[in-house]
C-alpha cells in the first residue's frame, strides 16, 4: 500500500496543502519551514491507529488541539487530515480516509471528531457523525480508526496507517541507553532500545541482514572488514566491527567506540531491511555522514528495496543539496515548504515552471533546489554563483 494524496487544512504552520507522492519523496525548506512538521501528520495519525492508540494520546502527546491548529485559522479553526491510499493488488484498491477535529461547540469544548469518512473504491463505507454519534456526543471523543470493534470494514487501512515507522537514530542513546532517565517512548523512535530490538530478532534474520549492512559498510566506512552482533557476560547486547589496522591481531570495537555516522549508518540500513510494507520516515539521515556517502544514500535505499523485494514508500527530510545529487531523483518526488507570513506552503518541486526549465537546460536538481531552500537574504548569491544571474 503506499500514500499517493495528502490533503490538510490548519495543521500546525500549514493553513493549506494538497499534494501527491511518489514511493520515495523528499522534503526540503529552509529552517523553521516545517519540515518536521509537515511529516508529524504520519505519525499522528499511526499514534491514533496504533495498538492502544487514540485520538486523545496523539492530541496530548503534541500539547492538544491549540499546539496543532495553524494559527492563521481564524474563521474556520477545523483541523482536516485527508489520506489517499492505494491497495495494489489484481484489482487496486483506492481508500481515502478523511478526519476533521474541533472542540466541542458547548460544555467543556473538548476535542472531538467534527467528521470521519471513509471511502473505499469510490463507495463510502464510513460516515460520521451518524445516528449513535447524535444520540452519544461523547462518542465523537474516538475515531473509529482506532476501534477494531468499528473499523471492520477498513482494517486493513486502520492497520496500514498503525505500522507507519518513524526511525530517527541519536548515537548517544545507543551507547549509553542507561544514562537516559524516564520511561521510553513509544515505538523507540530514537533508537534506545535498538540493540534490544536486535537481540529479540530471531538470529537467523540478524545475521543475513548485519551481513548485508556490513557489505555496504566495508564501501563507505574506511577499514571497516566485519560487523557481528554479540552479548556480554551479563547478558547485555552489543554490536561489534573489526578494523583493518597495523596490528593484524588488533581487537574488535564496540557501539561504544564507534563513530556517530557509523552508528547513524547502521540504524538507517536497519529500518531499510526491516519487512514492512508500510512508509518510512527518515529525518535528516546526512546527519554526521561524509558528503560522499550522503550522496550515495539514495541508491543505497533503491538497492535495499529492491533486495527485499517490495517497495517500501519513504519520506525524507533533508537540509542537503547533496542527498538529492543522484540523478535518477526527479522534480516529482523533492517537495519544498516555503515560509510565509502566516503560514508555510508546500509544493511539488515539478509544478514549478522555473524548476522545469532549469532541469530541462541540464542544471542538476540539487543546485537547483539550493535557491528555493536558502534563506530569502541568501538567494541572489545563489544564483549569481550557480546560474550566474
Amino acid at each position: 500500500m503506499m500514500i499517493k494524496r495528502l490533503l490538510l487544512k490548519n495543521w500546525k504552520n500549514f493553513s493549506s496543502v494538497d499534494i501527491s507522492f511518489q514511493s520515495r519523496m523528499f522534503i526540503v525548506g529552509p529552517n523553521a519551514s516545517g519540515k518536521s512538521n509537515f511529516l508529524d501528520v504520519f505519525r499522528f495519525l499511526h499514534d491514533i491507529s496504533k495498538q492502544g492508540g487514540s485520538l486523545f494520546d496523539a492530541l496530548e502527546r503534541r500539547g492538544g488541539i491549540s499546539k496543532l491548529r495553524c494559527l492563521a485559522a481564524r474563521t474556520n479553526s477545523q483541523i482536516e487530515i485527508e489520506v489517499h491510499i492505494e491497495e495494489p493488488g489484481e484489482t487496486p484498491v483506492n481508500w481515502i480516509y478523511r478526519l476533521g477535529i474541533n472542540r466541542q461547540p458547548h460544555g467543556k469544548h473538548d476535542p472531538c471528531v467534527s467528521y470521519e469518512i471513509v471511502i473505499k473504491n469510490g463507495e463510502t463505507i464510513l460516515s460520521r457523525p451518524d445516528v449513535d454519534d447524535r444520540k452519544d456526543e461523547t462518542l465523537l471523543s474516538q475515531t473509529h480508526l482506532e476501534q477494531t470493534s468499528a473499523n471492520g470494514k477498513f482494517r486493513v487501512l486502520a492497520s496500514f496507517l498503525s505500522d507507519i515507522r518513524y526511525f530517527h537514530i541519536v548515537p548517544q542513546l545507543i551507547r549509553h541507553p542507561q544514562a537516559f532517565t524516564g520511561p521510553n517512548l513509544p515505538d523507540d523512535p530514537y533508537g534506545r532500545n535498538f540493540l534490544e530490538l536486535l537481540a529479540k530478532t530471531p538470529e537467523n534474520t540478524r545475521n543475513s541482514r548485519l551481513k548485508n549492512i556490513e557489505k555496504r559498510l566495508r564501501i563507505l566506512v574506511p577499514h571497516l572488514t566485519e560487523l557481528s552482533f554479540t552479548t556480554d557476560k551479563f547478558g547485555i547486547p552489543h554490536l561489534e566491527a573489526r578494523y583493518e589496522h597495523w596490528r593484524p591481531r588488533a581487537g574488535k570495537q564496540q557501539e561504544e567506540q564507534f563513530s556517530d555516522g557509523t552508528l547513524r549508518l547502521i540504524g538507517l540500513l536497519w529500518s531499510l531491511l526491516e519487512p514492512r510494507d508500510s512508509p518510512l520516515i527518515l529525518e535528516e539521515p546526512e546527519l554526521s555522514l561524509n558528503i560522499a556517502i550522503v550522496r550515495e544514500l539514495p541508491k543505497i535505499m533503491y538497492e535495499l528495496d529492491k533486495a527485499t523485494r517490495r517497495k517500501r514508500q519513504v519520506f525524507i527530510s533533508t537540509h542537503s543539496a547533496d542527498l538529492i545529487w543522484d540523478k535518477s531523483i526527479s522534480a516529482e518526488e523533492v517537495i519544498i515548504l516555503k515560509p510565509g507570513n502566516e503560514s508555510s506552503e508546500a509544493v511539488l518541486a515539478s509544478s514549478n515552471t522555473e524548476i522545469r526549465g532549469l532541469l530541462e537546460a541540464g542544471f542538476p536538481i540539487s543546485d537547483i533546489i539550493l535557491q528555493y531552500t536558502a534563506p530569502e537574504s541568501m538567494k541572489q548569491a545563489y544564483l549569481e554563483e550557480f546560474f550566474h544571474v
